[in-house]
């Protein structure tokens, strides 16, 4: 039996263990699930005799060492800040691993002595990152290849609710983790190129720059810029374009609304509130407010935002029932964003059979003959269910396909990598559209 070691049972593990329990007979496939709660781990489990779940803590060194000694390849989908101990663990007993997070400069620093173990440490292979790149790669090269000049890229993705499950007037819930959703675009200032200029935008003006969208069916949505997409200049070889931005996906309107938070200081997580736990929902909006006794929450809110009972900004806030003095936060000198994600939750959970949306959207513009073309290519995944949901799906496939292809050494290349090259990108996104997971592309006017 070949042993795949999976680290971390959340919510992206459900379509990996799926996906290579199906292939677990013909490919002679053992999967071990860890986690630190075994309950967790224990929710995946199969009918299929080639299944375990353990408890596995990274930092008991003794045991993961020799879980790790014991499996043929590792997928680690704990948070980011692990990686490097299941790394150096991997590189211990010449073992592969894939993670679906961003890679380190510590990661990175790992690649020479990667290679020289002979192992693959594949990072960057989920949706975003991963699909983005594998996607966004297929058509550059494709572009290039042709020997036209691309002078335009520009590449947005969301995880979203569907349609059918739309039931609020943020059309938001959380499809991932929530705390990342809280404290987006705090990872510094968002940097990109247009029309060959540099632009910054801080943290505290992200929500109020919007690009509008229109994706198919789907209607209206907007995008605020994602992280350094400058970084990607190199990393997809695009050294002389002419305007290189990424985005995050929200639904037209989201992120004026979110702007509130941000303006009244609510998504910080940089200092802890004392005594949280004595405040109810009533209070904590009022701790980021003038201490005027004599004018209620409500008027001082209008008066900060600048908005008045008609406009659909405060429609929201009340949606949440953020003003209920009844409504007790339980969490102990807590800080402000983890004192907002805990109210948001009890708000934007998804339901039994909700259904959730994973939106990717990518723009070409190139030069071919001194005329300008662009493509334009879009993916929409909708979810099954609340536990199989397509950021699940569109995160889990890419790790469980790249997975199997290491172990039946269809791909070779070894050090720490992004699935950016042919050998990598064009099966999986090949196989992905087995699972409707496709993209679909026109030729439109070329516009900025």
């Amino acid at each position: 039996m070949r042993n795949i070691l999976i680290i971390g049972a959340g919510k992206s593990t459900p379509y990996i263990v799926k996906y290579l329990m199906a292939k677990s007979s013909d490919e002679n496939l053992f999967l071990t699930i860890g986690d630190l709660n075994l309950n967790n781990a224990k929710k995946l489990s199969t009918s299929h005799t080639n299944f375990r779940a353990i408890k596995f803590d990274i930092l008991n060194r003794k045991n993961s060492s020799e879980q790790i000694s014991k499996s043929d390849i590792v997928i680690s989908m704990l948070p980011a800040r692990f990686h490097l101990l299941v790394a150096k663990e991997c590189l211990k007993h010449k073992k592969s691993l894939l993670t679906a997070s961003y890679i380190s400069d510590e990661m990175n620093e790992l690649d020479k002595e990667v290679k020289s173990n002979g192992i693959i440490f594949m990072n960057e292979i989920g949706l975003d990152p991963g699909i983005d790149h594998m996607s966004a790669m297929k058509i550059i090269d494709q572009i290039k290849d042709d020997g036209s000049e691309l002078v335009m890229f520009k590449s947005y993705t969301g995880g979203l609710i569907a349609p059918e499950s739309d039931n609020n007037l943020w059309n938001y819930k959380f499809t991932w983790n929530p705390r990342n959703v809280v404290l987006a675009g705090q990872g510094g200032d968002a940097k990109f190129i247009e029309k060959n200029k540099y632009k910054q935008i801080p943290y505290n003006e992200l929500f109020k720059n919007t690009e509008p969208l229109e994706i198919d069916k789907y209607g209206n949505f907007e995008a605020y810029a994602n992280r350094d997409s400058l970084k990607y200049q190199n990393i997809y070889k695009l050294n002389n374009i002419e305007t290189l931005f990424r985005g995050t996906i929200r639904r037209a309107g989201f992120c004026n609304a979110w702007d509130v938070f941000v303006s009244l200081g609510m998504t910080d997580d940089s200092y802890k509130i004392e005594n949280s736990h004595m405040m109810s929902y009533r209070e904590y909006v009022n701790y980021f407010l003038s201490s005027n006794l004599n004018e209620s929450i409500e008027s001082k809110i209008k008066k900060k935002l600048g908005i008045d009972e008609k406009n659909v900004i405060w429609d929201k806030l009340l949606e949440l029932d953020i003003f209920n003095s009844a409504k007790q936060i339980s969490l102990k000198n807590a800080t402000p964003a983890q004192i907002l994600e805990y109210i948001l939750l009890q708000n934007w959970q998804l339901e039994k059979n909700d259904k959730d949306m994973v939106v990717m959207y990518h723009k070409f513009g190139y030069k071919k003959n001194k005329k300008l073309y662009q493509i334009d290519s879009t993916m929409v995944s909708i979810g099954e269910d609340e536990t199989y949901t397509a950021m699940a799906k569109t995160v889990g496939l890419p790790l469980a396909i790249a997975t199997l292809a290491i172990l039946n050494k269809k791909i070779k290349s070894i050090g720490v990598q992004l699935p950016t090259s042919k050998e990598i990108y064009l099966p999986i996104l090949k196989e992905l559209e087995e699972y409707n997971i496709k993209f679909k592309e026109k030729l439109v006017p070329f516009k900025l």
